[in-house]
């Protein structure tokens, strides 16, 4: 069981480092956004590459920050019942929840995904505007990234319930 909490701690560690760095991004999406307002109004100028790169940016922010949302368990939940159970129904359904729908979720994102990113990938796919950003393989390439962020997280937390539910278990 060391291990296996060295993992997990190894996993959140990666997880935070991650989403504090995305979170940069909101800043960034905030002052193109002004940017683009500015120009278009005050200069008359339509800027495709800074839309695009916010569009990018909202992206990136949602998709490898989802794993640092899964960490701090900000994601939505319909507390019913989960409220209402003691701390070791929780792990049990933390730990179902966890292996059972979100792992395999992911894995068939990742499964059916593969093929359009590598075809994205294979013809180095930029923007349909011609003064868009020519990166669009990249973008695309957050379909396979998010997941396999997911499944990290997914597993960091099924570890944690078990590692609560064998010391609750002990008691």
């Amino acid at each position: 069981m060391p291990f296996l909490i060295s993992l997990s701690r190894s996993i959140d560690c990666f997880s935070a480092v991650i989403g504090k760095y995305v979170s940069w991004l909101a800043l960034f999406m905030v002052l193109a956004q002004f940017a683009m307002v500015i120009a278009r109004y005050v200069y008359g100028l339509g800027l495709i590459a800074l839309q695009e790169s916010v569009i990018y940016s909202f992206a990136l922010l949602f998709m490898l920050g989802a794993a640092e949302t899964l960490r701090r368990d900000g994601h939505v939940r319909i507390d019913i019942i989960y409220d209402r159970l003691s701390p070791r129904g929780r792990a049990w359904i933390d730990l179902a929840g966890h292996l059972f729908v979100l792992i395999p979720v992911c894995i068939a994102i990742l499964l059916l995904s593969y093929a359009y990113v590598a075809g994205s990938w294979s013809i180095l796919e930029g923007s349909r505007e011609s003064t868009g950003l020519p990166f669009l393989f990249l973008l695309k390439s957050l379909l396979i990234v998010f997941p396999v962020l997911m499944i990290l997280q997914s597993l960091s937390n099924a570890i944690k319930a078990a590692v609560q539910l064998r010391a609750s278990g002990a008691q």
